[in-house]
């Protein structure tokens, strides 16, 4: 009989632990994540779903003779929120899992 307590208690901890992740997803589509690029010429900004919200570009920045770099700033903005906001789901999630890995979670 221990060993079908155990295996219940290992499901309700799952079950737990799903809908702490469910939460997570949720919380994760509202929380933004904000990154510069040209001492701050160009803000992206990235939610936990690592999508881009919004992007902001100084008008000072925006040279018709020299489109490549403002597409690098922008590049590299968007890159290192995105790269953030992955950073910050996965801190989260480690705090639910207790660093176990689950594929296909995030």
């Amino acid at each position: 009989m221990s060993s079908n307590r155990g295996i219940g208690d290992i499901m309700k901890q799952a079950q737990r632990m799903q809908q702490q992740m469910a939460r997570l997803q949720d919380e994760m589509a509202d929380r933004e994540i904000e990154a510069t690029s040209g001492g701050g010429v160009v803000v992206a900004v990235v939610n936990g779903k690592q999508e881009l919200v919004r992007l902001e570009i100084n008008k000072e920045v925006v040279d018709p003779n020299d489109v490549e770099t403002l597409q690098d700033l922008v590049i590299a903005a968007v890159n290192l929120a995105t790269s953030n906001a992955r950073e910050m789901v996965e801190a989260e999630m480690n705090k639910i899992t207790g660093g176990l890995s689950i594929p296909g979670l995030f």
